[in-house]
């Protein structure tokens, strides 16, 4: 196994303490798991692939899928761990958590999966991508085009497919993978060609509750040995401030780029950083060497038939002339004002509120300040609300920004619709994850949906 990176000064930060290890070299040795979810089972399967049977350890293994023979984390599951030789951590498990850097201090190598898998993938086939939001969408983009062009891809990563499950094989010609914040901090070896969609606070109790943390983590994954060319999004403020980060050669991209480039309206998608979202897909297609991605008609071809993703800015519905979209997965500022600069000139009702994960709303306040159009933003009540609800209080809106609390999405969504007729957008884009009150974005969609069918109800009794 070859030993973490120091820096010239000889100290090594926890960010720079990453092992180079392939999955190979964990054949026949002593190995924890730890954390059994999707990711856990994928590496449990790889790890039997390879004649090891592991150590299982989990947080808590009454609610794990794998739970047979597992530890509880806090019940001999840390001491189990600090016997192995390597410890394939889950993404979810913060690095930042006592109990991972006691295994660190202790001399335990702690891995992922995905970081496992790039040091023995081949490189060149590979482009990861990561950002704030935007990078689902890149990445199922750049697969969709790759698919429809005739290559044989796997989308992966964060996405929720991880490319070294045994079940899913090898037989790709490219390889375009998610990578999360999470997911980079495991990450020691960079593929020639990463992209990065978008940057802004998020996730601050995973990384030690710091902005600044965040950025490095993510970016981290930019400029790890190997690195060579990063296709960034030029309209962010954030990722400009921090060029330096971005590896040894930058290539910006703006939504506005390409003005002939017509081919992204067969997509399909709303926004203009959708729009972004694409030229960036394409950026990495050229930079693969793929010989059609320069060819808009060819590209115009390919993009058609495009999925819409589940709570992503998909109209599901509509009242009369009022237009009902789920973008659910706005979990951040940043893709919720994008959602409603989605729609210039329409009447929105904007339903805000999730989980609290501590970010800033002071830029959702002014980003939604001296809109042109009116505007109903429904605070509901959740973990954010206040928080949301104060920020808002306190910034003058306009004269066509008008903020009201409301009880849960159901309520929102009545509310929104009464309000935004006869041609207006209800827009669900929270800025914060669902599972304060919801067992996850898909409930909270599911919520929605139900909303729209009570509307119709009442618009059909009159």
């Amino acid at each position: 196994m070859r030993p973490p990176r120091e820096r010239p000064d000889g100290h090594m930060s926890e960010r720079e303490a990453r092992p180079r290890i392939g999955w190979s070299e964990l054949r026949h040795r002593r190995v924890g798991l730890w954390g059994l979810g999707v990711e856990g089972q994928a590496g449990l399967r790889k790890l039997r692939s390879l004649d090891t049977e592991p150590i299982l350890v989990d947080d808590d293994p009454s609610t794990a899928a794998l739970a047979g023979g597992a530890l509880a984390t806090r019940a001999g599951g840390i001491e189990a761990l600090l016997g192995c030789e390597v410890v394939v951590k889950t993404p979810g498990l913060s690095r930042y958590r006592d109990d991972v850097r006691r295994l660190v201090a202790a001399g335990v190598p702690v891995v992922g999966g995905l970081g496992l898998w790039l040091e023995e993938a081949d490189a060149q086939r590979v482009v990861c991508i990561t950002g704030t939001k935007g990078k689902s969408t890149t990445t199922a983009i750049a697969a969709h085009l790759l698919s429809r062009l005739g290559h044989r891809v796997l989308a992966g990563g964060n996405l929720g497919t991880p490319p070294y499950d045994p079940e899913v094989g090898d037989a790709y010609d490219a390889w375009i993978i998610e990578v999360s914040s999470y997911q980079a901090t495991d990450v020691a070896t960079t593929p020639p060609v990463t992209a990065v969609t978008s940057l802004h606070p998020d996730h601050l109790p995973w990384h030690d509750h710091r902005a600044e943390t965040y950025f490095a983590d993510k970016l981290s994954l930019c400029h790890q040995p190997g690195a060579r060319l990063t296709i960034a999004n030029g309209d962010s403020v954030l990722l400009r401030e921090r060029e330096d980060a971005l590896g040894p050669q930058v290539r910006w991209v703006h939504a506005d780029d390409r003005p002939t480039a017509a081919w992204t309206q067969a997509l399909g998608l709303l926004g203009s950083h959708n729009r972004g979202n694409a030229l960036i897909a394409q950026a990495c297609l050229e930079a693969l060497g793929i010989p059609e991605a320069g060819d808009d008609d060819a590209l115009a071809r390919a993009a058609v038939g495009l999925p819409q993703m589940e709570g992503r800015l998909r109209p599901v519905g509509s009242v009369g002339d009022v237009l009902f979209v789920d973008d659910t997965l706005s979990t951040n500022v940043l893709p919720t004002l994008a959602a409603v600069g989605a729609f210039p000139g329409r009447r929105i009702a904007l339903l805000l509120g999730g989980a609290d994960r501590g970010i800033d709303y002071g830029p959702l306040a002014d980003g939604l300040a001296g809109r042109a159009w009116p505007t109903l933003v429904l605070v509901t009540a959740s973990q954010s609300g206040p928080a949301m609800a104060e920020v808002l209080a306190a910034r003058q809106l306009g004269p066509h920004v008008e903020v009201r609390p409301v009880g849960d999405v159901a309520e929102a969504a009545v509310t929104g619709w009464s309000w935004a007729r006869p041609d207006g957008v209800v827009l669900l884009s929270p800025a914060a994850p669902s599972f304060d009150h919801y067992r996850d974005y898909q409930a909270k969609g599911a919520a929605f949906l139900a909303a729209l069918a009570a509307c119709r109800q009442l618009q059909a009794g009159g």
